[in-house]
């Protein structure tokens, strides 16, 4: 009889909470500025603080999940025990789009920044190489991706500190020519912006919610994992509002002759030449280590559904013997990762998108449907955690997913329906043994 392999429970607080960080990367906000600079009309101050409130409802909804069902796989895992086996198939079916097409995104990013640092080799053979890094090191173990993680996690957090205390130091040094901005606009125009803002921004915490997948290795995962999920998305809201305000106190009003690299003009402008050729040190490492932590995240998942055999179990479901990784999910991600060959940035971020925000949505539904239809927590404070909140959260995240433009809807519709046709094929003999039964009785 073949023994049974299972994870180790090595990780702790420290090292899930850099794990978070690390998928979510804090030098997103450096990437991604010209964008949410132009989109929030200048107001990143108010559009980072309303995307933070509107985040952490739906933390707060995952915290109260992985407290009830404290395994690994997040909103497939939850939606499934909560509402419905075949909703949780559908939800888990997309939120693969967030999980695989991630480690896509950093193979892209690091091929396009290495290229510009060194043109004479073509972005492919960077794509190739760090894909087989990726790979390496997850199928090394948790525990290695953990300590890589926690140290580029230090690195990306004090160089932002360092970005602060230029700003620090211009503000101090023109504090009498320098007016303070008001944070917040008056008018429709502005709370329009603000707005708008926040929806592109909202995608800078996309993250918190992928510690979720490793309770299999957690030590005390019940307590653990939602002490994780909040101070990921605290640590996360303070470094963007703080680093906002301290750029708007400095520079009122920015232009930038290139929205895609604003971040990097923005260096120029707040430290010179240097601190540009160190923010794009930071900035590969940072791509480095979410891929990493993305093939880490993606593998879990594929294979915790290979295990309930939402998945070929034969193939997903098992462990490597001795790293105790689960070595062919692991493949399976790298395989799928080999799209950044051939896909643009703009795609995979649709992706991407498009899985987080429906994964949102369905685990604030689970709450819902688990603690307060199911369970009955009905007093009053049980109904504003179990019922108000949730509510609020998916209704702001339901909005987001109208804001994603049609080209990324008509896809996600796409993928869906391949997921409903492999499960179709998947439960034919299962179906059809049961029309058997009835038409015997």
């Amino acid at each position: 009889m073949e023994e049974k392999v299972t994870y180790r429970r090595t990780l702790t607080l420290f090292q899930v909470v850099a794990f978070g960080l690390a998928w979510m990367s804090p030098m997103i906000y450096f990437t991604v500025y010209g964008i949410a600079y132009e989109g929030s009309s200048g107001w990143m101050t108010s559009s980072y603080t309303v995307a933070a409130a509107a985040i952490l409802l739906t933390a707060l909804s995952y915290i109260v999940m992985s407290k009830r069902f404290s395994s690994s796989a997040s909103a497939y895992t939850y939606v499934k025990k909560a509402i419905h086996p075949y909703a949780g198939f559908l939800v888990g079916w997309v939120v693969l789009l967030e999980y695989i097409f991630s480690p896509v995104i950093a193979c892209l990013t690091f091929g396009l920044y290495m290229h510009a640092q060194f043109p004479a080799v073509p972005a492919s053979v960077w794509i190739i190489g760090i894909n087989l890094i990726f790979a390496i090191v997850n199928i090394i173990g948790i525990k290695f991706s953990a300590g890589l993680s926690k140290i580029f996690v230090v690195v990306q957090i004090l160089f932002i500190a360092l970005f602060c205390a230029f700003l620090i130091k211009g503000l101090a040094a023109n504090a009498a020519a320098i007016a303070v901005q008001p944070l917040l606009p008056h008018g429709e125009w502005g709370i329009s912006a603000i707005l708008t803002g926040a929806s592109i921004v909202c995608f800078s915490f996309l993250g918190f919610d992928t510690v979720t997948t490793l309770a299999d290795e957690t030590i005390n995962a019940h307590k653990t994992i939602p002490r994780a999920i909040m101070l990921i998305v605290l640590i996360a809201a303070v470094m963007y509002i703080v680093v906002s305000v301290l750029t708007k106190l400095v520079f009122p009003s920015l232009s930038f002759t290139n929205g895609d690299a604003a971040g990097f003009e923005l260096m120029r402008l707040v430290g010179g030449a240097g601190l540009q050729s160190l923010f794009i040190s930071v900035l590969i490492m940072a791509v480095f280590t979410q891929g990493v932590i993305a093939v880490t995240s993606a593998s879990r998942l594929l294979h915790v559904m290979g295990n309930d055999s939402t998945l070929p179990r034969r193939f997903f479901g098992k462990l490597h013997s001795k790293y105790k990784t689960p070595v062919n999910s692991i493949a399976a991600v790298c395989v799928v990762s080999m799209l950044a060959l051939v896909l643009s940035l703009e795609t995979a971020i649709k992706f991407v998108s498009l899985g987080a925000l429906t994964a949102f949505v369905f685990v604030n539904g689970s709450v819902v449907v688990q603690m307060y239809v199911k369970e009955k927590r009905r007093s009053f404070s049980q109904t504003i955690v179990y019922l108000i909140i949730p509510l609020t959260g998916a209704c702001f995240v339901g909005w987001l997913l109208t804001l994603l433009d049609r080209t990324a809807l008509i896809m996600g519709a796409c993928w869906l329906m391949v997921g409903i046709l492999y499960h179709l094929y998947r439960t034919k003999p299962a179906l059809a043994a049961i029309m058997q039964k009835r038409q015997l009785d």
